[in-house]
């Protein structure tokens, strides 16, 4: 593992990219930081990890993917490999909430982000940033978050859980070169947070409505039946589901 230590940034994401753009960095390269200033989610939001607490980690992943409609595959296999990561662990009721939220029963753990850019020889290199709430405690304004620690009661070696989720993104990313898409995809909707249940969600214009999550398509559209009994697909962001 090419692995580059960092005490502070502002985001993980952003100093691999700028890397990546002024020099030929090797495939999987790793960037970690201790505290990050600006870590970001999905579409925008904030990310906020009390320094050396948690795991942060980007990710560079290049000369794999080798059209766009891949893209949500890798979006698979990086969210169902954190769970492959913390299995061993023993954590309970690990699941995914879609897009890519890892959580354990009904709080989230973890989250990732991945950013792509397309290369004028039409080559897909992808950064992807990883936050797991490891030996944090605190979250009194995220009420919606945990940590490993605050639901095993013990604290965790972020180093140990990093060459597992390491380990675990080669293994499924190998997956995904060898054209087993239809497994990633099926292995992600049996670990899918919610799946079959009746849930409120809320659209963008703050409509509330009933639906029941029925999986996840391969173009990573959320596939659910309403309450007139119509199916209707979503894309990141039209929706959010209340919980």
């Amino acid at each position: 593992m090419k692995l580059i230590k960092l005490d502070a940034i502002d985001s993980t994401n952003d100093f691999l990219k700028g890397l990546s753009n002024a020099q030929t960095l090797e495939n999987f390269t790793v960037v970690t930081a201790e505290n990050q200033s600006k870590g970001k989610g999905q579409m925008g939001a904030k990310w906020v990890s009390e320094t050396g607490k948690n795991l942060i980690v980007s990710i560079l992943i290049k000369n794999i993917l080798k059209k766009k409609s891949q893209i949500f595959n890798l979006n698979f296999a990086i969210a169902l490999s954190i769970l492959d990561a913390l299995i061993p662990y023993k954590i309970p009721k690990l699941t995914i909430k879609w897009p890519n939220d890892i959580m354990s029963d009904d709080k989230k753990i973890a989250g990732i982000l991945i950013e792509n850019s397309i290369k004028s020889d039409k080559s897909i290199v992808s950064v992807i940033g990883i936050g797991i709430n490891i030996n944090q405690s605190n979250f009194d304004n995220l009420p919606k978050a945990s940590s490993l620690k605050n639901i095993m009661n013990q604290d965790f070696d972020k180093d140990e859980i990093l060459n597992k989720v390491y380990s675990a993104i080669l293994n499924r990313i190998e997956q995904l070169q060898i054209k087993s898409e239809n497994k990633l995809l099926d292995d992600y909707n049996d670990k899918l947070f919610k799946k079959g249940i009746i849930m409120p969600f809320e659209n963008k214009e703050n409509e509330k409505f009933m639906g029941i999550i029925q999986e996840v398509t391969k173009q990573g559209k959320l596939k659910m039946i309403l309450e007139n009994d119509k199916v209707r697909e979503y894309y990141i962001k039209e929706i959010s589901m209340l919980f």
